[in-house]
């Protein structure tokens, strides 16, 4: 089954116009080549409200299967992005932020220092990434696979065969 996806990048700079966004177009490349149906994405500020905002028009409005957002996870006073998604994630799924640290901590120690967050809205899975674009196709391909099976079981009438 093709599921629908989203990309919201988050970033001051890139909603003003003062930056390129490179991470949330690679992302959308990403998502196509692994079958993914992307159809909508967006850019905003790093303030919780708008991006709150965008999670809950995808989620609830769109229902859309996987909405990645890009940017606001790191340690600056403005990144407040995983403390967004948290207030509209209804279940955690800690296990994928907890693989991509992993992976990130094979390529750099800094790894360590990623804050981003994962859950279910619904029918809907939220995973918050890193805002370079380096940083964010390496967080979504080490889970895109297991992802896509989570999206299988999240879609399924009862339970999706796990024993495969």
């Amino acid at each position: 089954m093709a599921y629908t996806a989203a990309v919201i990048t988050i970033s001051d700079k890139g909603y003003r116009g003062e930056r390129e966004d490179t991470s949330g177009p690679n992302l959308v490349k990403i998502l196509t080549e692994k079958g993914f149906d992307v159809t909508y994405t967006a850019i905003v500020p790093d303030e919780a409200e708008m991006i709150q905002s965008e999670l809950l028009k995808c989620a609830d409005e769109k229902k859309i299967a996987l909405v990645l957002t890009t940017g606001g996870t790191g340690f600056s006073p403005r990144d407040i992005t995983p403390e967004a998604a948290m207030e509209v994630i209804q279940r955690l799924t800690p296990g994928i932020p907890e693989a991509m640290r992993a992976e990130s901590m094979k390529i750099t120690p800094k790894g360590c220092l990623s804050r981003s967050v994962a859950g279910i809205r619904a029918r809907t899975l939220i995973i918050t990434l890193p805002g370079s674009q380096k940083a964010s196709a390496e967080n979504i391909l080490a889970v895109i696979d297991p992802v896509a099976h989570g999206l299988d079981m999240l879609y399924s009438e009862g339970s999706a065969d796990c024993a495969k």
